[in-house]
């Protein structure tokens, strides 16, 4: 199995409003980091779409390795 890119060590806060969407990129080769630029393509990875059910901030998973895609779990913390 191809493992994904490791964006960064560390998860991204974001301020996200409910009743939009979003799409984080799950293999790490976006410019847009957290979110998709259409990289993934030709890949093995697909973007994972996030809906929040109330607004403020998150914390969405930099590092790909999370078991709660596509917030972040602390799973950095052991790479």
């Amino acid at each position: 199995m191809v493992d994904p890119v490791i964006a960064q060590k560390s998860p991204y806060g974001v301020d996200v409003e409910k009743g939009k969407t979003y799409t984080w990129c799950a293999c790490g080769r976006s410019a847009s980091q957290p979110f998709c630029d259409g990289s993934h393509k030709g890949g093995p990875f697909s973007p994972v779409v996030y809906k929040p059910e109330t607004s403020g901030k998150v914390f969405f998973c930099g590092c790909k390795r999370t078991k709660t895609r596509p917030l972040c779990d602390g799973s950095h913390k052991s790479l």
